[in-house]
Formats: structure tokens, sequence, C-alpha cells
């Protein structure tokens, strides 16, 4: 039995934070605004994992107020959502992802950030896509402003 799971996930760009993406820091004028680090890419892989067997969201199961996740490495979160889907029975069978960004360019952190996931999810490498686009400066995010991420992934019983 397959299932698949699509999430996404905004942040607000700001001065004065890290810019974590995937599970890595990228040297960048501006990071992601949030509770916890504020990984765009591994929050819009948590929301797929959970959607593809109706779990919720990650809001749900790691709400902004409680302060036990202020600052928590989304990796940390990624694997909470694999457990709760191995719980369940399954396993990922890939996860494919998409940034869009003005910048910074993430082309030479993408392997990094697809080792990263497939570690967190018992992938290999190959089974992990992130790939990048930008809005041609159109909107928030072409503004600089924010950042978005979205993600699919199939599940196998």
């Amino acid at each position: 039995m397959y299932r698949i799971g699509f999430g996404i996930d905004f942040h607000q760009l700001v001065e004065g934070r890290d810019l974590v993406i995937g599970g890595v820091t990228i040297p960048h004028h501006k990071g992601a605004l949030g509770h916890s680090d504020a990984d765009v890419l591994l929050h819009a892989i948590c929301d797929a994992l959970l959607g593809a067997l109706a779990l919720g969201d990650i809001g749900m199961h790691f709400p902004n107020t409680d302060p036990a996740f202020k600052d928590i490495d989304s990796k940390i979160l990624l694997v909470k959502c694999f457990e709760l889907i191995r719980e369940k029975g399954y396993r990922v069978v890939n996860v494919d992802s998409s940034l869009c960004l003005e910048a910074p360019k993430i082309k030479k952190y993408s392997g990094q950030m697809r080792e990263v996931i497939a570690s967190c999810l018992d992938l290999t490498i190959d089974d992990v896509s992130v790939k990048a686009t930008t809005t041609e400066t159109m909107g928030f995010v072409g503004r600089e402003e924010g950042l978005v991420a979205y993600a699919n992934v199939l599940l196998a019983k």
C-alpha cells in the first residue's frame, strides 16, 4: 500500500538569524524567522510525511507556543515525524522537494541537504531530490522578504 503526502512551508527572512535550509547552515545576511531554527525545507517535508498518513501537521505535533521547541534543530523534528511514520508500519520511498528563494543560490549546498535528509529518513541520497527556483523578483520571495519550500513524499507499507 502506498500513500502520498504534500507539504509546504513559508518563513520570513530577517537580519540577525542564521539561514538553515535542509539541515545546512548557509552563509547569508538574512535568516529565517521562526520559533525553531525555521528550516523551511525540513518543515515542508515533516508536513508531507504527516499528511500522507493524515496525522495532522507540524504545528499540531510541535506547537510554536511550546518552549521545548524554541530554537530546536529541525532535524530532530524530522526524525520524530519519521518515527511516527514507522510506528504506522510505513517507510519512505522518496522525497521530492523544491525551494523558492531569490538569494542565496543553494546549488552548492543541495548535495549536503540531500545527505542530511536521507540520513534522517533512512534513505539513500538518490531517493532525495532538492531543487530550487526564484520568482524572478516578483512577490515577497522576489523582494527577499521570505522563502518557501514544497515537498512531496511517497510512503510504502
